[in-house]
């Protein structure tokens, strides 16, 4: 892959990051929160996985898989406490 496209996306992929941090911390409800978490884990799976491809340390796309896979289960613990708790 060029330099260049590398360089763009892992940018685009970084202002992604930061402004779905800035709806966390900024969320009015802590559904926006959750949202914005679950936003902030799927860009950062794409960010390994584009690492991944770019160094060819295919061990980074399995971290991504054990990531997201932690990621999903973490919110749909966080969806069944919002719903009606513990």
């Amino acid at each position: 892959m060029s330099e260049t496209v590398v360089f763009v996306f892992i940018v685009i992929i970084g202002i992604g990051i930061f402004l779905s941090f800035l709806r966390m911390l900024k969320g009015p409800t802590a559904s926006d929160r959750a949202v914005a978490v679950d936003t902030i884990t799927t860009t950062v799976v794409a960010l390994l996985v584009l690492l991944g491809l770019v160094f060819k340390r295919y061990v980074y796309l399995d971290v991504s898989l054990v990531y997201s896979l932690l990621a999903f289960i973490g919110l749909v613990a966080l969806a069944r406490f919002l719903e009606r708790g513990i």
